[in-house]
């Protein structure tokens, strides 16, 4: 009899499911509800589940902990240039105006960069946090 639980089933039908929603949360944050913030603890919540069924060694082999803080690196920094463009080019910080000659397609295309930074790091961040707690000794008083 093999090892294969309810548990384990159900997590390899529902991952793909939620990080595809973590997708749909990402791409339509300037549109309605959602954003970076929102789908990168959606993208978080899918790998922890990950993590829990499978066990933290299996999940490392997928992420690392220092791919995580390379990608949560990324995500800053990703925001930090968008937000560093406005000043190089005279404008206030964060002033997305200056990414395209058309203001509202500058707009959109800031906004869209902002959030793929936040949702990197925020994930990141919590996969991070998940590690550190997951790693942690136990000692006994």
């Amino acid at each position: 009899m093999s090892k294969i639980s309810i548990v384990s089933i159900i997590s390899v039908l529902m991952i793909p499911l939620i990080l595809i929603f973590s997708l749909y949360v990402q791409f339509h944050g300037e549109f309605s509800a959602g954003g970076g913030f929102q789908a990168g603890v959606i993208f978080a919540s899918a790998f922890i589940l990950y993590s829990l069924v499978f066990g933290i060694e299996k999940s490392q082999s997928v992420i690392s902990l220092e791919t995580s803080q390379r990608l949560m690196a990324l995500g800053l920094s990703i925001y930090l240039l968008v937000g560093l463009i406005g000043i190089m080019s005279g404008a206030n910080f964060l002033d997305y105006n200056v990414l395209s000659a058309n203001p509202t397609s500058g707009q959109m295309l800031g906004i869209f960069l902002v959030e793929i930074g936040v949702g990197l790091t925020v994930a990141n961040v919590m996969i991070v946090v998940f590690y550190s707690f997951a790693n942690m000794k136990v000692t006994k008083k």
